[in-house]
C-alpha cells in the first residue's frame, strides 16, 4: 500500500490503463475486462484488475493534470513495479484536418508547465512516447479502419485560458491536439525506464468550435480503451 493507493502488492497487474476519470476507468473495468476486481478507492480514484483475452490488465483513474498523473504514476511505478502504463483520454484539436473521434497518438509532448525545467535546472526536455507501443497502437488503429494521427502534442496546465487565440501560436508549430497528462506520463517513464503511450479521442476542436454529441462519446471513445487493452503486453 502507497500513500495514495491503497492496492496490497500483486493486485496491480504489470500493465495499466491510465483514464483521467476514475469512472471511466470502472466503464472500462466493467464493459471490457473479465472477473475485475476493485483494489483502489482512495480519494474516489477507482482502480480495477482484471482480465482480456487471458491477459491481465489494471485501469486506474489519475485525475487531470501533470501533478495529480505524477502522484498515481510515480507509485505505481515505485511501489507496485507497474512496466506499461498507457493513457487512454480526450483531447482538443488544434489543427483543422482533425475531426471529431479522431485517434490521436502523441510521439512526443511540448508544454506550458514548469515542472521539467524545475527538474532540469531551467532547461527544456523533450519527453517523448515509446517506439514500440506507438507503432503498435498505430497498426492497431489503421486495422480497424479508423482516423489515427500520429505527432507532437501539448500537454498545459490551463484548461480555460483569458485569451481566446492562445492555441494559435502551438498550432502554427504543428502541434495537434492539446490536453493536460501527456507530459508527465512521457517524462516519469523516462525517469523509470519503462513503457508509457497516450492514446487520446478528439472530443473537441479549438479551430472549429465544435464538440463531441453524447453519442459519439459513448460509442466513440471505448476504441481508444480496446486498442490499449490490445497492444497490452
Amino acid at each position: 500500500m502507497s500513500i495514495h493507493i491503497g492496492a496490497s502488492q500483486g493486485q496491480i497487474a504489470p500493465t495499466i490503463l491510465l483514464p483521467g476519470d476514475p469512472l471511466r476507468a470502472r466503464f472500462i473495468a466493467e464493459t471490457l475486462l473479465e472477473d475485475a476486481v476493485c483494489f483502489n478507492e482512495v480519494r474516489g480514484m477507482l482502480g480495477f484488475t482484471g482480465c482480456y483475452h487471458e491477459k491481465t490488465v489494471s485501469v486506474m483513474g489519475t485525475g487531470m493534470g501533470i501533478p495529480t498523473l505524477s502522484i498515481y504514476v510515480h507509485e505505481l511505478v515505485s511501489e507496485y513495479q507497474v512496466k506499461t502504463l498507457i493513457r487512454v483520454g480526450t483531447c482538443g484539436a488544434l489543427q483543422s484536418h482533425l475531426e471529431i473521434g479522431d485517434i490521436v497518438l502523441p510521439m512526443s509532448s511540448s508544454t506550458d508547465s514548469q515542472i521539467n525545467r524545475l527538474r532540469f535546472d531551467g532547461m527544456d526536455y523533450a519527453p517523448t512516447a515509446s517506439f514500440h507501443l506507438l507503432l503498435k497502437a498505430y497498426e492497431a488503429a489503421k486495422e480497424r479502419g479508423l482516423r489515427a494521427h500520429v505527432g507532437g502534442i501539448l500537454t498545459s496546465d490551463t484548461f480555460y485560458n483569458d485569451d481566446p487565440e492562445w492555441w494559435k501560436e502551438w498550432a502554427a508549430y504543428g502541434a495537434l491536439v492539446a490536453e493536460m497528462e501527456t507530459t508527465g506520463l512521457y517524462t516519469l517513464a523516462a525517469r523509470f525506464r519503462v513503457d508509457a503511450l497516450s492514446i487520446l479521442t478528439v472530443s473537441d476542436s479549438l479551430v472549429t468550435g465544435e464538440t463531441a454529441t453524447a453519442e459519439q462519446r459513448e460509442q466513440g471513445f471505448p476504441l481508444m480503451a480496446e486498442i490499449a487493452l490490445e497492444i497490452a503486453p
